[in-house]
């Protein structure tokens, strides 16, 4: 009976599969691309953060995905140059996002707004990030009952050596670099003092840079933003009368008066599907390749604990097709990774660096290219970051998570047998004792002058001065500037530009685009229906700004493996 039911749902399932791949390949072949109206205003939520890269799975085409960033950008340069877009509103929501996409986004509507085209921003509620966005806008219209949520710029970090302490769990971890704090989530009770430094300098920077946006944006002096914002929060009315948003009003409202009066609504979700030319292909071609989430041996995927994984053996492959391929004429890399495995970032390095030596390479930073995520950037003839991304981050971390407090107060015994007299040097049961301390010290220390070596020869520097940036210490885009860690502000586009002139391709015509990973084969969504789409599917089950921080602690633990040492950054949660 029981073999019987397990039959049928097996059954079922396949029936299910099989008539989902047939709606895809009818809507294929059916489906015709939407009309765009001769006169309308594009509607774009900005709903941050961002998905750097496309899900790929059934359910993607099944249920309404946020867009990601490059297509949600793309949207707005197609909208510039289109003559039946006469007009932009854009719907902020930036919970839980951090500085360096809202600041590409934001530079996309700049770009915009040189079209002559006007920009609107509708908000029901604002803190500091969603009237970042809105400040770009030439209006603000806030709701009659809305909020303005402007007062400042704070981050967070949690601590758990007290859990642990009450659990009897002992994090026995080591680092190199008095800033490599990824292990003092689970080592402190607290900020140390280097932390502290480290923390406070970045959230300023990403402070000063909100408010020099806001500045701009709404023509008010730096210093006038900064006592405004003390007097925050605001309510709607007092939001208007302090000169901070510029209309009272509903979302069905905005199309009552100009510029938005006599134009039809434009669905962003439409927009995408019609055909849109933004000029003329040149010749050549350039790879795209997202290294995106944890870096780890093996393939790429999408792991329940640690969110997504890029594996450096299909980082090694897509790399080994480019070079193949004679049409590509230069690669941008776009990292967003917080770093990992130090054994697979050295993976990923060398087959930059074979890369590199055929045609040149470019880095694009998003949110965060820190620790092992700076180790793989570090090759690249030229690396852009946004002023707020996170990166640097140049040291080490290994160690244990020591049960035997836990297994004590849980009354489970326990007992070992070893050959060797290191067999038991990463016992879950016993701290380390001095001698192995001073052995795993000594290849913590050959890893971080390998890790030196590596962005001395990628940035053709001296040791010593990369040294005094390193430690673990981790610097927004702009502080990496200063300091010689990346080489120009900005995002995707122009790292895009810069390979078409190290490529010396017609930088006044588009290229053609080679993006890696790359859109699966009707075949490929059969054998895998979830694809790479898990964490989206995930995500509608739980709300993204309440799981981040015990996600962000669950993956840092989990990453501490048998004898590995690691090239990770710190947690951070931005408000």
């Amino acid at each position: 009976m029981r073999r019987g039911v397990i039959v049928v749902v097996i059954l079922i399932s396949i029936a299910m599969v099989v008539s989902l791949g047939g709606l895809l390949v009818l809507s294929a072949f059916v489906s015709t691309p939407p009309t765009v109206p001769s006169s309308a205003t594009l509607y774009l939520p900005l709903r941050a953060p961002f998905a750097e890269v496309e899900s790929f799975d059934f359910f993607s085409h099944l249920t309404a995905r946020p867009a990601t960033l490059r297509l949600t950008i793309e949207s707005i340069q197609k909208a510039k140059v289109d003559s039946r877009v006469k007009a932009l509103v854009i719907t902020p929501s930036a919970t839980g996002a951090m500085w360096a996409q809202l600041q590409e986004v934001r530079a996309a509507i700049e770009d915009f707004k040189k079209s002559g085209k006007p920009v609107t921003a509708y908000l029901e509620f604002g803190g500091g990030q969603e009237y970042y966005l809105a400040s770009a806008a030439n209006r603000i219209v806030m709701m009659p009952a809305g909020q303005l949520d402007l007062t400042g710029l704070a981050t967070y970090e949690l601590f758990f050596r007290g859990t642990l302490d009450k659990l009897g769990v002992t994090p026995d971890l080591l680092h190199i670099g008095d800033y490599k704090t990824a292990a003092n989530t689970f080592t402190e009770k607290g900020f140390t003092k280097a932390h502290l430094e480290m923390s406070q300098s970045l959230n300023k920077d990403w402070f000063d840079e909100m408010v020099r946006g806001i500045a701009a944006g709404r023509k008010k002096s730096v210093e006038e933003v900064r006592k405004l914002i003390d007097e925050g929060p605001f309510l709607a009315e007092a939001a208007k009368k302090a000169g901070l948003i510029d209309q009272l009003a509903y979302e069905d409202q905005l199309d009552d008066e100009k510029p938005i009066a006599g134009t039809q609504r434009l669905e962003v979700s439409t927009y995408l599907q019609a055909p849109v030319s933004l000029g003329k292909y040149g010749p050549g071609r350039i790879a795209l390749l997202y290294a995106t989430g944890t870096i780890a041996s093996g393939s790429s995927s999408f792991d329940g604990t640690t969110g997504l994984v890029i594996g450096s053996e299909t980082f090694a492959t897509w790399l080994r097709k480019v070079r193949l391929d004679p049409s590509v004429k230069a690669v941008v890399v776009r990292i967003d990774s917080p770093g990992g495995s130090a054994i697979a970032s050295e993976v990923m390095w060398r087959e930059i660096m074979l890369t590199r030596e055929k045609m040149p390479v470019i880095v694009s930073m998003g949110d965060v290219a820190a620790s092992g995520g700076y180790y793989i950037a570090a090759p690249a003839h030229v690396i852009v970051a946004e002023p707020g991304t996170i990166t640097g981050s140049i040291g080490v971390v290994t160690g244990k998570f020591v049960l035997g407090g836990a297994m004590e107060k849980l009354g489970i015994g326990t007992g070992s047998v070893g050959e060797g007299r290191n067999a038991e040097i990463y016992s879950p049961f016993r701290a380390f004792t001095a001698p192995e301390r001073a052995r795993i010290d000594e290849m913590m220390q050959a890893t971080y002058e390998l890790f030196l070596s590596r962005v001395v020869e990628g940035r053709k520097s001296q040791r010593d001065k990369i040294h005094a940036v390193a430690q673990g210490r981790v610097w927004t885009g702009h502080q990496a500037l200063e300091r010689g860690l990346v080489d120009e502000i900005g995002g995707l586009d122009r790292a895009i530009q810069i390979a078409k002139e190290k490529a010396k391709l017609d930088v006044n015509q588009l290229v053609d685009m080679v993006v890696y990973p790359q859109k699966p084969s009707l075949f490929d969504i059969f054998a895998n229906p979830l694809g790479t789409g898990t964490s989206m599917g995930l995500e509608l089950l739980l709300p993204r700004h309440d799981t981040r921080a015990i996600e962000s602690t669950a993956k840092t633990m989990s990453l501490f493996r048998r004898g590995e040492s690691l090239l990770l950054m710190p947690n951070v949660f931005v408000r």
